[in-house]
């Protein structure tokens, strides 16, 4: 089988399906090649605020409706039933001492919860990605890419008009000669072994080893903390569940198909010890030493195998060249946590579509991809640093929380400056590239993996707290909330002025999002007067 084609998408995972449908609808004829088969079981499930935003704005500017419908909880139920997800309302984390019971402090001192949204509705959502990915592909098919599933490729060759690519489907020889080859096969993959490119390690972050699958029967937490403490502001396990201790982090995810993902993130050291190669046997182990996880996953089935993923994190040396380009799923991977790899996917297909759209046929397409895969590595070190510094705390919550806001300063910041149409303001992922930020993001996590001493620390919790002032537009700053930020339509109205726009401008913005109370709709916000916004639970980081 001999093909021609504009673009070879390598891998139909969400990444390289919806960068077939982009392609389709700038007329470009494309080749989807994938090593295995849908429906399949994939890691990665859960998306973000500025997920959401992206996956929307992609799918107005290339006119896919169907595409849009699943960037809000309550569109995605209506109009696609038959795609399991989950809801997400924000992210959850609770700390844990080994071998002590989960203590849920009065102070909060061992859990923050960041809410995303104001109600289901406009909630943000889990991907099953056996559905969500199926479904995208069949989209693309229907778009009129050629889908090949079930090829191994076995070699690349650039080649001064394209680049050829072989492999076998079924017995028979598969030839593909495209003009532009896009790598979405993941960590590793095709053109990072074909193309021999080479890897570079992260810098300060520590080696590590992911454990996981998927359950039935797990228990809710905050069934488990019925009745201790104050109402949260939103159902706590509806959202991405962090269990946080020395060395990793669990993470439970729920679908409303009775299934839940769970995993654990840990150093290698740990994985070592635990001997997370023993899958079922390793995970038992944890749970031994986590006592309330452990209660909350007594009497659960694990439906697959366990996964026992060695060397999570994984960067490139190079992300783009002559004829070619990674996305930033193939270009590199840090960790799990925080939930930073569809959103750096998806700004990867966002400059990917602008660069088809404005360079197609143009000798410089290939200079504009390779600046766009140095901005693709940029953003991934960045998110890299703060991980690692995020791991140095995971013995030491109150830091590990103050850290944590820098990520959450700055999405809230790129979510608000997107809805408000100020692209100018939404730079790089985290802000890194802004001189108000990016040089005390940097400072403050090399200064926490630095292991500071008592007074060292202090002076870094304090640090940590100026450094989120010029973006905060969510209240992160008000230590009243103790670790619990629902965040209130009056920290985006004071904040206007840091976004570049009048409080009437985010109001209305408020109003186009869906963050506003329709009529009769007591769940969310409502106007009470011209200046005023009063929200029960209200957008921050779900701007």
């Amino acid at each position: 089988m001999k093909f021609e084609a504009d673009l070879a998408v390598i891998g139909s995972g969400f990444g390289g399906s919806l960068t077939a449908l982009v392609a389709r609808r700038l007329g470009l004829s494309v080749v989807l090649l994938e090593k295995g088969e849908h429906p399949r079981f994939a890691i990665g499930e859960s998306s973000s605020p500025l997920a959401n935003i992206l996956l929307e704005a992609l799918a107005d500017r290339y006119g896919l409706p169907r595409i849009r419908a699943l960037s809000k909880y309550g569109t995605w139920r209506r109009s696609h039933p038959d795609v399991a997800c989950g809801l997400k309302r924000g992210f959850t984390f609770y700390a844990h001492p080994p071998g002590l019971p989960f203590a849920a402090d009065p102070e909060r001192t061992d859990q923050m919860l960041v809410a995303a949204s104001p109600r289901d509705e406009i909630a943000d959502t889990h991907w099953y990605r056996p559905d969500f990915d199926h479904f995208l592909v069949r989209e693309a098919e229907k778009a009129g890419a050629v889908y090949l599933d079930r090829t191994a490729l076995a070699k690349v060759t650039p080649r001064g008009e394209g680049t050829r690519i072989e492999g076998e489907r079924k017995g028979s020889r598969v030839d593909v000669r495209a003009r532009l080859v896009v790598d979405a096969s993941g960590p590793r993959g095709f053109l990072f072994r074909g193309l021999g490119l080479g890897e570079r390690p992260f810098e300060s972050l520590p080696p590590t080893d992911g454990l996981y699958t998927h359950f039935s029967g797990v228990r809710r937490m905050d069934a488990l903390l019925s009745g201790i403490g104050e109402a949260p502001p939103y159902p706590t396990d509806d959202a991405a569940l962090h269990h946080v201790f020395p060395e990793g982090w669990i993470w439970v995810l729920r679908f409303e198909n009775g299934i839940t993902s769970a995993g654990v993130a840990a150093t290698e050291r740990l994985s070592k010890e635990l001997r997370f190669e023993e899958g079922d046997a390793a995970w038992r182990r944890l749970l031994d030493r986590l006592p309330t996880v452990h209660q909350q996953f007594e009497g659960a089935t694990a439906l697959l195998p366990f996964v026992h993923h060695r060397r999570l994190s994984f960067r490139a040396e190079r992300a783009a060249g002559p004829g070619w380009t990674l996305l930033p799923s193939a270009a590199a991977f840090v960790d799990p946590l925080l939930s930073t790899g569809f959103p750096l996917t998806l700004l990867g297909i966002e400059r990917l579509g602008r660069a088809l759209e404005e360079d197609w046929g143009k000798e410089r397409l290939d200079a504009r991809l390779a600046r766009d895969g140095d901005r693709t590595l940029f953003e991934a070190d960045t998110a890299a640093l703060l991980i690692a510094a995020l791991y140095a705390a995971f013995d030491d919550f109150p830091l590990f929380a103050a850290l944590s806001r820098l990520y959450f300063a700055a999405a809230s910041y790129l979510e608000a400056a997107r809805r408000l149409g100020r692209l100018h303001l939404a730079g790089s992922f985290l802000c890194a590239d802004r001189e108000d930020f990016g040089p005390e993001l940097f400072g403050c996590c090399r200064a926490a993996l630095s292991r500071p001493g008592a007074a060292a620390r202090e002076a870094l919790l304090e640090r940590l707290a100026r450094a989120i002032e010029p973006l905060d537009v969510a209240g992160l700053s008000r230590a009243e909330r103790r670790n619990w930020f629902p965040v209130e339509a009056e920290d985006l109205l004071r904040g206007a002025g840091k976004l570049h726009a009048t409080p009437e401008e985010v109001r209305s913005m408020l109003a186009r999002s869906g963050f506003l109370a329709s009529p009769g709709d007591d769940r969310a916000s409502k106007i009470d007067s011209p200046g005023v916004i009063q929200l029960h639970q209200t957008p921050g980081t779900g701007v």
